[in-house]
């Protein structure tokens, strides 16, 4: 038997499969999926079997080492969703692969030396080397001069060394230790060999009397508030026996879980359930695009679906754009379907997130919820798929593969026969135009539920407010309206897409603007650590006392970003309970839960962060809602910033007046007569959707054209120029006088971690050669990218211009 093994080696020369001979003992029970480690030149490294087959091309084949796995880890269907995304995104087929596993089941192979005769017999070098160990690394065998490596080199050719290879996983199995009773004991047999002052012992076995199965050693100390000192006896004596157990890790165990029951759906909810319904009940894929107004009840038409799939023995996956929002869901779902929950995110450690994964492998859950990589969850009898919030840019990966959890779904759904749901406030333009043309089956929630009132959406002109003398961040009105509802204990959600204290700092003398040495973009200044920091490289450095160009001391902090706004609302209402969400205060595992669920508690009056505050966030109390800066994505060079801006605002507006209280809502720009703020004060979708569309139409734009971009980058600008140069040519010749191909120009962000970059454009309505083409730019360049500093990244469905 032979194996057709995806080696775990990401560049074109390996993008295919290589033949490896089977182990006869191994034959019966080796299965497509499985992961194993195979020879491959001087090394051993991590693979998938991809194909089973009697016959190779070629004669002298070398053996699978080891297998990794009982069990596989990729489905006959995630291969072929591999397969599938590889051509789809230009990648390479393991990294397709590597992308639906967790970063757990990514092993390494580490190479060895194992002693195979007496240590006596070594030199003393080698003696040394080894003292007390059995082995030694790589890592050791650097340190040696080139004499010592001669020697061990004619150790290993005659035997007296063996080198080994030693497969270390990310993730081990976590184990907990339990306690028993042991059976041929009775109690009153344990009682009588004990004496009467031994009364913690005598505790510890009653209380194991009454447990019906075995128990955690820690939770029987916790329990009875004793030690292991008291327990060591019993153990001695044989009246308890404690052993170990496998466990999983619990992800998000913090969070406060309370049953709930389905709530009785409005007409048109009932109406949207419908044909949603029918598809599940007749097992036939259909793209759904459910476009509910905020506080519709969107969540509760998935609820009621993925229950429908339950009933049926089926399993769904429901997918969440921010790690932030997956908190408030997970409880609504573990609350309704208890432990067939799993949950998939980021924010899990490497160990939670194997387990979650073990769960759904395993079958023992039916639903997942999760964000983008969830996609990829091996379920093996879908009936169901959601995306919610589907307009969200996080659904798109922007490293390789560069793939979109929306493909992946409608792929998935359509290989399991299954309804798949796109939900949304503010749909994308793309998903409500394919929604028009009955591509997608559009359905549409646009009232609340109850029919309570959207909120009220103020426009306040931060040009009037300068002209009045009033150079806060906050404008007169907003400032009234947060002391209004502090004095009636309501709460405030304040929105500013800006981190740290200050966008940038200027020297009032010179002009200059202190900018990252490795980015083409100014340092934003933290108050908090008093550094400067730039947001894409990593790269700090110390605020400095004076101006690097002329030493002026009249240093100045421009524009503001959350923790600026944190210190003025300290001072402004100093009676305000604050809490800030920005990556600076969520990036600590279980940040989120712990201040989503404070807020809800009502520990806190205001609520100020990022888009991680935007959407999804369902709390009772919030009545008012400010918008600091409207226009912080608006002017950014993109021609989805209006469409963005417009589902932003929408999205943060739709935090307030979700319960019995009314909402309020203050939208503070430069550029109030922008349409897509004017919108949003009437929150108007459609109207929206038709300028919008209007406005792509004649520029060419997504969904009127199709898009590709070409990123080219290298340390040497002069090179990044040629190569750039070049690809346009051979795009402009090969393919046809329709498409239309834009560049070579320098990117937004000119330069980034010291690497120049330009960028191409391509627009097009049909080109049949457009894959063939980038594949040979991609093999053209291959030595060169392989080698060299030169990279050159294809994204054919791109989201980030920048």
């Amino acid at each position: 038997m032979i194996a057709k093994v995806s080696v775990d080696v990401p560049s074109a020369q390996t993008d295919r499969l290589f033949d490896y001979l089977v182990p006869a003992e191994w034959q019966a029970y080796i299965k497509p999926g499985m992961r194993v480690i195979v020879p491959f030149g001087p090394r051993k490294i991590q693979g998938f079997i991809v194909e089973l087959t009697n016959e190779s091309e070629f004669k002298q084949l070398k053996k699978v080492l080891e297998l990794q796995d009982m069990e596989p880890v990729l489905t006959s269907e995630l291969i072929d969703v591999g397969k599938w995304l590889a051509a789809e995104t230009l990648s390479y087929q393991i990294s397709a692969f590597q992308v639906m596993l967790p970063a757990a089941l990514k092993s390494k192979v580490k190479k060895e030396w194992v002693l195979a005769t007496n240590k006596q017999d070594l030199p003393l070098f080698v003696q040394a080397l080894f003292g007390q160990k059995s082995s030694i690394s790589t890592e050791v065998m650097k340190e040696l001069n080139k004499q010592e490596k001669i020697e061990l080199q004619a150790l290993l050719l005659s035997g007296e060394l063996i080198e080994k290879y030693k497969v270390i996983e990310k993730a081990k199995q976590k184990y907990i230790r339990m306690l028993t009773l042991n059976e041929p004991y009775t109690l009153e047999a344990m009682e009588a060999d004990l004496s009467g002052r031994a009364k913690k012992q005598l505790q510890i076995l009653h209380h194991l009397v009454h447990q019906k199965q075995p128990k955690a050693t820690n939770q029987v100390l916790q329990d009875l508030k004793t030690t292991r000192q008291t327990l060591q006896p019993l153990l001695e004596k044989g009246f308890i026996r404690e052993f170990e157990q496998k466990v999983y890790r619990e992800a998000m165990k913090d969070l406060t879980i309370e049953q709930e029951h389905a709530f009785a759906l409005t007409a048109k909810q009932k109406a949207v359930l419908a044909p949603i319904a029918e598809k599940i009940e007749h097992r036939k894929h259909e793209t759904f695009l459910l476009h509910g107004v905020t506080g519709s009840g969107k969540t509760e038409v998935y609820l009621q679906a993925i229950a429908q799939v339950v009933e049926q023995g089926k399993e769904a996956i429901m997918l969440v754009p921010e790690i932030s929002l997956t908190p408030q869901m997970v409880k609504r779902f573990k609350g309704r379907f208890g432990d067939l929950v799993a949950v998939l995110h980021s924010g899990l450690s490497a160990g939670e997130k194997l387990d979650e994964w073990r769960k759904i492998q395993r079958q023992e859950v039916k639903v997942v919820v999760g964000a983008r990589s969830a996609i990829f969850a091996p379920f093996q009898h879908l009936g169901m798929i959601i995306i919610d919030e589907e307009h969200e840019t996080t659904y798109k990966q922007e490293d390789n593969p560069r793939y979109h959890a929306r493909d992946v779904a409608i792929y998935r759904g359509e290989y399991h026969q299954c309804p798949v749901i796109l939900g949304s406030a503010t749909p994308s333009l793309e998903s409500y135009a394919r929604a028009k043309k009955e591509v997608y089956t559009l359905l549409e929630l646009l009232e609340r539920v109850n029919n309570r009132d959207m909120p009220t959406v103020e426009i306040v002109d931060m040009r009037e407010e300068l002209r009045n003398g009033n150079r806060s961040m906050f404008s007169e009105v907003l400032m009234e309206k947060m002391k209004e509802k502090l004095e009636k204990q309501e709460q405030i959600v304040l929105f500013l897409n800006r981190r740290g204290h200050s966008t940038f700092i200027m020297c009032r003398d010179c002009g200059y603007v202190a900018t990252c040495t490795h980015c083409d973009v100014s340092f934003t200044y933290h108050r908090h650590q008093h550094k400067l920091k730039c947001h894409y490289c990593g790269d700090e450095r110390q605020m400095p006392k004076t101006c690097d160009s002329c030493q002026s001391e009249h240093i100045r902090f421009f524009g503001s970003g959350t923790q600026k706004v944190e210190e003025e609302l300290t001072k402004l209402l100093p009676q305000a309970r604050v809490i800030r969400m920005d990556v600076d205060t969520t990036s600590r595992k279980g940040s989120h839960e712990r201040l989503l669920e404070s807020f809800e508690r009502g520990e806190a009056d205001i609520l100020l962060g990022t888009q991680m505050i935007a959407k999804g966030l369902d709390f009772p109390s919030i009545t008012l809602v400010g918008v600091l800066a409207a226009d912080s994505m608006l002017h950014i060079p993109d021609f989805r910033a209006a469409e963005r801006t417009f589902q932003l605002m929408e999205q943060v507006s739709g935090r307030a007046g979700r319960h019995t209280l009314p909402g309020e809502v203050f939208i503070q720009t430069y550029t109030p007569e922008h349409y897509s703020i004017q919108l949003v004060q009437a929150h108007d979708y459609h109207e929206f959707y038709r300028k919008e569309m209007n406005n792509r139409r004649l520029a060419g734009y997504p969904p009127y054209y199709y898009m590709a971009l070409i990123n080219i980058s290298d340390q040497e600008l002069t090179k990044v120029i040629s190569v750039s140069e070049k690809i346009v040519q051979v795009l402009k010749r090969d393919l046809q006088p329709s498409t239309i191909v834009l560049g070579p120009v320098a990117s937004p962000l000119a330069r980034l971690k010291d690497r120049y970059r330009y960028q191409c454009m391509i627009k097009y309505r049909n080109e049949p050669r457009l894959i063939e083409t980038l594949r040979n730019i991609q093999d053209h360049y291959l030595k060169e990218t392989n080698q060299g500093n030169l990279q050159i990244h294809m994204d054919l469905n791109p989201f980030i211009f920048m």
